[in-house]
């Protein structure tokens, strides 16, 4: 059992705060290291913040285009590792949107449901719309550098100082005036420096990685060229009957993605399954979590700008462990639930585990960065996402995609694309370092007052 005695002051600068789990909390904590123990001056942050807000909530009205819309994220969208979200929010019925407008170099907390996530925003997301489920800090950089403030918030100490105030019975908050109180202590001017350097750095990587992507992912696209025809809308006995496993739905036979693998498969192509080692995914295993183990990934957490877990799976007790290990240039595919999503293991994810929702993929015979960049591009995506079957939660298996037609393009061009994805690998991995580099060094400071 944990016990603390509370001072009465403690009431007063916690709104009358009476319940214990706040009083307990690690955020609660880390104000008493920070008070006790702290050897530096310390700003609030609402000082070191030329702006600090939150935006209006508002209607989404949402279109197809980015013609007729901006790209719209939600909290969750900003956290995944590409800045696109796929929802258009429309120009002319959407109120707010200057006020939601989001820019770089800005630090977002998520401030609804899943409380105290921090975005550091790249040029990536310049003039796109965020929710208002966000604070948005604009840094002064007065005595805190913007990227040590960012990784002092995703710090472990930062995260409960986000979290101890958040109110509300299912769905937790916290608002502005709940993060403007947070103290920042001000490290020495090298040792920030240092810490604003990786993330800045990290920034700058991602930001490089996402061209090399977008670069990759048009020269497949432009190379296949499809455009979209329409599919007409009645199918043959013959055709429902020859169908993989005899589909009848009609979205299976008619759709962009059965459009787009009819106009591959008028190119000069390949089954995924003759370009692949086999298709596979570990079975189900009963999971023995443990808090010092491997990272085991699910398929939510794949896609994220840092894809890691707070699960790691016991070595000892987890059967067939091996089978659930990934490497490192192998695609994995999200099967269950969000469909299709392919990600490229890099180096930082090399070694871990992941879940059995996750499809494997391991080029043989053709260029993996060429594989990738067309399984994850719009046209990709719609292909494997055509395959999905059944109702509550939506699944595609290795006998599916394993039907998925490649197109074979000339070999410079698919070298040239397989080249600008391992740049994009490397760069990915080398930011998401960085980025947990500068974290680690924020915790060891603090750690090293209360030794």
């Amino acid at each position: 059992m944990k016990t603390v005695l509370v001072k009465n002051s403690w009431f007063s600068q916690s709104d009358l705060r009476l319940d214990a789990s706040f009083h307990l909390s690690d955020g609660v904590n880390t104000k008493r290291i920070i008070e006790n123990y702290c050897p530096y001056e310390t700003v609030s942050i609402k000082d070191e913040s030329k702006e600090l807000f939150k935006g209006n909530i508002h209607k989404r009205v949402y279109v197809d285009s980015p013609e007729n819309g901006l790209m719209f994220f939600t909290a969750s969208d900003l956290f995944k590792a590409l800045p696109e979200s796929g929802k258009y929010i429309s120009k002319k019925y959407s109120p707010y949107l200057k006020e939601l407008e989001l820019k770089k170099d800005w630090i977002l907390i998520t401030r609804s449901g899943t409380l105290g996530l921090v975005k550091y925003s790249t040029s990536d997301y310049e003039g796109f719309i965020g929710t208002d489920d966000l604070v948005r800090i604009k840094p002064l950089q007065k005595k805190v550098l913007g990227g040590y403030m960012y990784a002092y918030l995703s710090s472990k100490y930062g995260y409960g100082l986000l979290t101890q105030s958040g109110y509300g019975g299912v769905v937790k908050h916290i608002e502005p005036h709940h993060v403007e109180k947070i103290n920042i202590p001000v490290l020495p001017e090298l040792k920030q420096q240092e810490i604003n350097s990786l993330i800045l750095e990290a920034s700058k990587l991602r930001v490089e990685a996402h061209e090399l992507l977008l670069k990759a992912q048009n020269i497949v696209i432009n190379s296949i060229g499809f455009e979209k025809k329409g599919l007409g809308n009645s199918v043959s006995i013959s055709a429902l009957l020859d169908s993989h496993q005899k589909r009848f739905e009609a979205e299976y036979f008619i759709s962009s993605g059965m459009e787009i693998k009819k106009h591959i498969e008028g190119l000069n192509h390949t089954l995924l399954k003759d370009v692949a080692k086999p298709i596979f995914r570990p079975g189900i295993f009963k999971r023995h979590y443990v808090e010092n183990g491997l990272d085991f990934l699910g398929g939510s957490d794949i896609v994220r700008h840092i894809p890691k877990s707070d699960k790691k799976l016991s070595k000892a007790k987890t059967k067939h462990l091996e089978d659930l290990k990934i490497e490192e240039d192998w695609i994995l595919v999200t099967c269950g639930g969000t469909i299709g999503f392919s990600v490229l293991v890099n180096e930082f994810m090399s070694g871990k585990t992941a879940s059995q929702h996750i499809l494997r993929v391991i080029a043989d015979e053709i260029p993996t960065g060429y594989l990738f960049a067309f399984m994850s591009s719009k046209l990709g995506l719609r292909a494997i996402q055509s395959f999905t079957y059944g109702s509550v939660i939506p699944q595609i298996e290795p006998h599916h995609l394993e039907l998925l037609p490649v197109p074979i393009l000339k070999k410079d061009v698919m070298n040239q694309a397989h080249e600008l994805i391992m740049k994009y690998k490397q760069n990915t991995s080398t930011a998401i370092k960085n980025e947990l580099k500068a974290i680690d060094l924020v915790e060891k400071e603090i750690e090293s007052w209360q030794k």
